[in-house]
């Protein structure tokens, strides 16, 4: 690419041998040009496709143009950085001050041989050539010749022309397979002075004499047609046109147009931009005036001539005025005068109770025992009660700023219409106590002799709560039940379940699993009836593996008997039964975990069949082991098992020791017929007090309003 740059700009020297031919006699071989002081940088393409002999032809083109110029330290400074895939500067503008050094050191050149990164090498002699270190002198032309014989591999047109806007002069000679268009992004403008391409390496030496011209002070705006409209500037070997000022310079770099500032917005006026070449003047629209800044523009203020006659205020607008009333007030007819806003009266507010008018506005008050809400619009009745502004002993019933006192259930008002004093419950109903009666402020409750449990009515006394139990059963599903021998363990649960009174406020049955791990087949509080019980347990998948009855005793007591699970709070006293049925040797140790359920409270029940092993029953059971513990040779004997197990916590009813009774027998009806009329008799009373209270807040609410 440098190459073919060189052959252009030897070609551009050609040209101007032609101008200054007719201008001037030519100078001899040996007269040195005396122009002006000028650093040149020869910038040379070295890239593999320039060969041996075509870089010594470069070589000789840049000893060439050296032998005719004017080369010291205060006349010509001459630099050679040779570039490919890489920069390297071969000698800078400071190094030589004598050409026999330079030449010298032209010959020595190596050239690098690789890519050909012009970008590169133009940001190079740019940021590192043209530096005061490196010998550039401030105030004197920086000209770079590059020669190039290839397309660059990199982006040189942004580099360029950040190179030509900081002053520097481009010529691009190319050669050969040099690319035009990279040629003329290069170099600056006129292009057909700066671009320059050949054939080949053996003409750009015919460019050096026509290079030393453009150097050598010809005035080219004198001795040339320039073709400039309005100002030719010379520059060493060159000249450009420039435009008087308000004009600026078109893109053929010679003829000028006129600068519309106000056409491309360039201008401060507030209306109306009237343009002149560079320059432009302001003016206002119909109705008003240019203001002293000669940009701006204010309204004519017809109210400022005094004949306006408003009520309140004169408003300007475009060519006339109206009249405008002050806030809270409207403008009449007339266009002048003005009256003011009752909203409250045209009923425009929002008050809950009181509007209170001003002129276009209003505030809002409240009637007497009422008070004035944040949103100053609604109101709230005083409650006396609710803000504790009263000495009423119980009951406080609330009305708009006063109140009137009341009793709780059970309690009568005393004449003071504020203390209450307490009625002897037990004495004025039919409390239905078996044994005594204890009266408490608006109600009672019921006691039984010492060693008698309160019985689930509230009211009978008895030795024993064995109605109600949470029975959790932990059954054995490890390999070696065997799967027939699992379907007589559900029956077997099944027959349990008939033997119980279940439902939500009676018995709950939860059921587990266990073989190597531990499953939950459903939870306590899960089923309320036998019979969704029995169904839940006939659809209970055999696990089979081992045998973990220590952590099955373990997840009973942490999960099964939680409330969460179902179990009912301890401090209802409703019996807790663990019962554990295996047909093995457990894999774990039991030991901590058979005695902790014990420990809280839970009575356990075991059951073993075929290869049980007794020791391990025996550590589950509660005491007395003999009627908490039980065994069998045989799968088939479980149901016997079964029949003759009472889970109940009376002492009396285990072991099959009392008889179930039939509820269809007198007896059970008797008693059936009398707990009936036990409960019938509470919700009674609890009816009685819920009226009561009805009555009070329906007085409460007659009394607000």
């Amino acid at each position: 690419m440098k190459m073919k740059q060189l052959g252009a700009l030897c070609g551009f020297i050609l040209l101007n041998l032609v101008v200054l031919a007719a201008a001037r006699p030519k100078t001899g071989p040996d007269q040195k040009c005396k122009s002006g002081p000028v650093d040149l940088v020869f910038l040379i393409d070295s890239s593999r496709s320039v060969r041996p002999h075509e870089f010594e032809t470069m070589r000789k083109f840049m000893i060439d143009i050296l032998d005719t110029l004017d080369i010291g330290p205060n006349a010509t400074r001459v630099g050679v950085v040779q570039y490919s895939s890489q920069v390297r500067s071969e000698f800078s503008l400071k190094t030589h001050s004598k050409l026999d050094t330079m030449v010298t050191n032209i010959n020595d050149i190596v050239p690098l041989a690789q890519g050909t990164m012009t970008g590169l090498a133009i940001k190079y002699v740019m940021n590192a050539a043209f530096i005061a270190e490196e010998g550039d002198r401030p105030k004197v032309p920086n000209v770079v010749v590059i020669v190039t014989d290839g397309r660059p591999q990199d982006r040189v047109a942004e580099v360029a022309a950040e190179a030509r806007e900081k002053g520097i002069e481009i010529y691009a000679v190319g050669v050969a397979r040099a690319d035009m268009t990279s040629l003329r992004a290069m170099a600056s403008p006129p292009f057909e002075d700066h671009v320059f391409l050949v054939e080949s390496f053996d003409l750009i030496h015919q460019f050096a004499l026509q290079f030393q011209d453009k150097l050598c002070g010809v005035d080219l705006c004198l001795e040339s047609d320039h073709g400039c409209e309005h100002v030719c500037e010379s520059s060493p070997g060159s000249y450009h046109c420039v435009c008087l000022p308000g004009y600026t310079l078109k893109a053929d770099g010679k003829t000028c147009a006129a600068i519309d500032l106000c056409a491309e917005g360039k201008h401060n006026c507030e209306q109306i931009c009237i343009s002149s070449p560079g320059s432009f003047t302001c003016d206002c629209n119909k109705g008003f005036t240019l203001n002293d800044d000669k940009r701006t523009c204010s309204m004519i203020d017809f109210c400022s001539f005094g004949n306006h006659s408003c009520d309140h205020e004169c408003v300007s607008v475009l060519n006339g005025y109206h009249c405008r009333c002050n806030e809270g007030y409207r403008l009449l007819d007339d266009g002048k005068t003005c009256q003011a806003i009752d909203l409250c009266a045209e009923g425009k507010h929002d008050c809950e109770q009181i509007c209170v008018s001003a002129p276009g506005v209003f505030s809002c008050d409240c009637r007497e025992g009422h008070t004035l809400n944040e949103d100053k619009k609604s109101c709230t009745p005083i409650d006396l009660c609710a803000e504790g502004k009263h000495d009423c002993e119980q009951i406080c019933i609330s009305a708009p700023g006063t109140f009137t006192c009341d009793c709780n259930k059970g309690f009568k008002l005393n004449k003071d219409k504020k203390t209450c004093t307490n009625m002897d419950l037990c004495s004025t109903v039919e409390h239905g106590c078996e044994h005594q009666c204890v009266s408490t402020p608006g109600s009672y409750y019921c006691v039984c002799p010492e060693a008698q449990l309160l019985q689930e009515d509230g009211k009978s006394c008895g030795t024993c709560k064995s109605a109600n139990i949470d029975l959790v059963l932990l059954i054995d599903g490890s390999k070696s039940v065997r799967p027939q021998n699992f379907e007589l363990v559900k029956k077997f649960v099944n027959q349990v379940v008939d033997s119980l009174d279940v439902s939500t406020h009676g018995t709950r049955v939860g059921l587990v699993q266990y073989s190597s791990r531990v499953r939950t087949e459903f939870p306590l509080n899960m089923y309320h009836s036998a019979d969704e019980i029995k169904a839940a347990v006939m659809k209970v998948e055999y696990m089979e593996k081992g045998t973990m009855t220590g952590l099955a005793l373990k997840h009973m007591l942490e999960n099964s008997f939680s409330e969460a699970e179902g179990a009912r709070p301890a401090s209802r006293n409703i019996p807790r039964i663990g019962l554990v049925f295996t047909d093995g040797r457990s894999q774990d140790d039991i030991t901590e975990f058979a005695k902790m359920p014990k420990e809280a409270g839970i009575t356990m029940y075991a059951v073993g069949v075929g290869k049980a092993v007794e020791d391990e029953l025996r550590e589950i059971a509660s005491e007395p082991v003999e009627k908490h513990f039980y065994y069998t040779t045989d799968f088939t004997a479980i149901s016997t098992i079964a029949e003759n197990l009472k889970l109940n916590v009376c002492p009396e009813e285990s072991q099959g020791e009392i008889e179930v009774k039939d509820p269809c027998a007198c007896e059970s009806l008797v008693e059936f017929q009398q707990a009936t009329m036990s409960s019938l008799e509470q919700l009674t009373q609890k009816l009685a007090g819920m009226t009561a209270r009805l009555e009070q807040l329906e007085n409460q609410l007659l009394t607000r309003k």
